[in-house]
């Protein structure tokens, strides 16, 4: 795939994906977010830096998809490389942390069970989902440098200093 190519196809995707699972459902679940904020102390600005870092990392991993990878993150459209570049050097899941991280966030900036009970179920699906389908496939896509991405980044919890394996091709992209 191209660059322009990936490019726009992640867009549509962040669009059809991201957008839909932490944004819209938890609008729709907090009443269009007529609830008020938060008065338990520290829940807002808690809720607000989890909200606008998750989304920094969320845009930033769907990059990486398009330049790195030059694909999506769509499983119709993979990635022709491994992506392991960037914040993919710390955890091999930053867009799954991220969307739960944005849901959290809501949770926090609006003290709402319902969106946190949202976010559980959420992390419940995303983690069958890349156990059952992601991980079998990326193995039988890459191989061998994705079962040594595997063995030294963790899936879910980020490491503090980033993992310095790879190919060639991948170290110039951090």
């Amino acid at each position: 795939m191209r660059t322009p190519q990936a490019i726009a196809g992640s867009a549509v995707f962040f669009i059809a994906a991201p957008c839909v699972v932490a944004g819209l459902v938890p609008w729709l679940l907090t009443d269009r977010y007529r609830l008020p904020l938060s008065t338990v102390p520290g829940f807002v600005p808690a809720g607000s830096i989890l909200i606008v870092t998750a989304i920094a990392l969320l845009v930033h991993s769907f990059a990486r998809f398009a330049l790195e990878g030059l694909g999506t993150p769509a499983p119709v459209a993979p990635t022709e490389r491994l992506v392991i570049g960037g914040v993919y050097r710390h955890v091999r899941n930053p867009m799954y942390v991220a969307v739960l991280s944005i849901i959290l966030g809501q949770a926090l900036l609006f003290s709402s069970w319902s969106v946190a009970a949202y976010a559980a179920i959420g992390a419940i699906v995303m983690g069958s989902f890349v156990r059952f389908y992601e991980e079998p496939t990326l193995a039988r896509r890459y191989g061998g440098e994705y079962e040594t991405y595997r063995r030294n980044v963790p899936g879910w919890l980020p490491r503090l200093t980033p993992w310095r394996g790879g190919t060639s091709t991948s170290q110039g992209h951090v």
